[in-house]
């Protein structure tokens, strides 16, 4: 990059990446006394925040208690959580939910208090949620807020190329001190020099890395990228949660079927044999064992009888209790020609979170001075080897907030930031072949779905790592000579989370949670975190 003219004059105090759960909360606890700018790519609702059907896991009942909450957590995370991160989490999950309340989501109710449901993983009732759409409600009633804050600029259609840094400065400095983003106007084609005192990365997961997910098509591990290649440590990467029932349909991709589903009674069906098959695999806990084991039974069902998919049938419950419980799923399905209350649901897993990331401590902080993370771009210890159900949003919210404070609080710590040297287009052309990229971009999330999935060798890992090597340097070639675009960007990025996970599973010699290997069934004696260092 050469010493071309420099970047303007910082407008804001804090950048944020990213609109969801996250960013939002975030933005809306600094805008009492800072000016921050939220980027988006694409559109503000893009992200995975407005995806999430089931809800937000707190404890409110009064026979449930915050020991039982941390305890499920613990289970469901096979011991790999940080004790202390669960802890400070679940003990502000009600405080998060009043929060949200005040800001005007409409949680459903029961009498006085709030209707709770239960999911799997899950030893009480405790998630609170709106009908089976509440990651929408939650989307709404933040942004909304955020509009409405006149302290808070929100700047969708910016696709973060790279953090700026110390070796971004016009006098260079190997300092490692983040001072904002290179982020590429989708609009005009330019890229623009973000600059600010604080930069707070809430970018969503690594999703797409995978041939069939149910997250949003932006869900590039762009964050946790960025982080890294910047040089931020990075953990548990090969902790990829797959959800056991998203909607087998040919037509429409990503419909994820809830958990929830299963919690009020649906069950699982081998369509070949007619049989429940989760007695087999898990008697005791059935449909409602964690996520992990219903993916591997699935998966197990499909590849040993050769289907297509399972069923999940929940026909057997009164059709009004079905509509009233599950109205946004019951609508969907019927303009697909499926009535779920007299008919089976056909579901596939699908990878569904990303349980690690950059790693953070109880600040949001990461490795990288004036660099937050929050949400599932993070591994805060919190979900360790597998997420409970309804954790994730709770994350977003606490870890949001506890950033903001941070930044906050060390506020009069902050430098200014120096000038930076504004983005060097001066040796790129056009594109040549859009169709290289997207070549590129099929390939990768085919061998991590065959190679990198539910089940894993290390073979197929080193399968993996090899295809990953030969893209690497083609991908870089590309991205030396050709004007970056969106998809140029999603894709280096994807290609360097599929690297992060293969890097990290070769790593752990154990099955562990979401994390199963053929050459290593056992769990290990003691828990530990693969961390890698850049």
């Amino acid at each position: 990059m050469d010493d071309l003219n420099a970047a303007t004059e910082p407008a804001y105090d804090v950048i944020i990446v990213g609109s969801g759960a996250a960013g939002l909360t975030a933005a809306l606890a600094l805008a009492q006394t800072l000016k921050v700018l939220v980027l988006a790519k694409g559109e503000l609702t893009g992200g995975s925040t407005a995806w999430a059907q089931g809800g937000i896991a707190a404890v409110l009942d009064a026979g449930d208690t915050f020991e039982d909450h941390i305890r499920d957590t613990m289970v469901a995370g096979a011991g790999l959580n940080r004790l202390e991160t669960v802890e400070f989490v679940i003990e502000r999950a009600p405080h998060a939910i009043e929060r949200l309340a005040e800001l005007g989501v409409p949680f459903n109710t029961d009498g006085n208090s709030l209707h709770l449901t239960r999911e799997g993983g899950h030893s009480h009732r405790r998630i609170v949620h709106v009908d089976d759409a509440t990651g929408w409600a939650v989307q709404a009633a933040l942004l909304k807020a955020a509009q409405a804050n006149p302290n808070i600029t929100l700047l969708p259609g910016r696709a973060c190329i790279d953090l700026i840094t110390g070796r971004h400065e016009q006098r260079y400095s190997g300092s490692g001190r983040v001072w904002g983003v290179y982020a590429l106007n989708q609009e005009t084609g330019q890229v623009e020099a973000h600059t600010a005192r604080a930069t707070i990365l809430a970018t969503g997961g690594a999703g797409r890395v995978y041939q069939f997910s149910t997250a949003p098509r932006g869900a590039t591990g762009d964050g946790i990228a960025m982080a890294w290649r910047a040089g931020a440590r990075v953990s548990n990467m090969e902790m990829m949660q797959f959800h056991p029932t998203c909607l087998y349909n040919l037509d429409v991709k990503n419909f994820l079927i809830t958990e929830a589903v299963r919690g009020e009674g649906g069950r699982l069906i081998n369509p070949r044999t007619g049989k429940r098959f989760m007695t087999f695999y898990d008697p005791e806990r059935l449909e409602l064992a964690p996520r992990d084991v219903v993916a591997r039974a699935i998966d197990s069902e499909i590849k040993r009888f050769g289907l297509d998919y399972v069923h999940l049938d929940i026909s057997h419950q009164p059709p009004e209790f079905v509509r009233e419980h599950f109205p946004t799923i019951y609508e969907k399905l019927l303009g697909l020609g499926l009535d779920m209350t007299r008919q089976p649901i056909p579901v596939v897993p699908a990878q569904h979170y990303t349980c690690g990331g950059i790693l953070i401590d109880m600040n949001g902080k990461t490795d990288l001075p004036g660099l937050y993370a929050a949400g599932e771009c993070t591994e805060s210890g919190l979900h360790g080897a597998n997420r409970l159900a309804s954790n994730s949003l709770l994350e977003c919210f606490v870890f949001g907030e506890a950033a903001a404070a941070h930044i906050l609080a060390q506020w009069d710590a902050f430098d200014a930031p120096p000038p930076v040297r504004a983005w060097d287009e001066s040796r790129v052309i056009e594109a040549d072949e859009e169709v290289v990229i997207k070549q590129n971009w099929t390939e990768i999330r085919r061998f991590m779905w065959n190679y990198v999935g539910i089940v894993r060798t290390t073979k197929r890992l080193e399968r993996a790592a090899h295809r990953i090597k030969l893209l690497n340097d083609e991908i870089e070639e590309y991205y030396r000579h050709f004007r970056v675009s969106t998809d140029l960007i999603e894709l280096r990025n994807l290609l360097q989370s599929a690297d992060l996970i293969v890097c990290s599973a070769l790593k752990r010699h154990e099955s562990r949670g979401l994390h199963y290997t053929l050459d290593y069934p056992e769990t290990a004696a003691e828990a530990r975190d693969t961390v890698l260092v850049p």
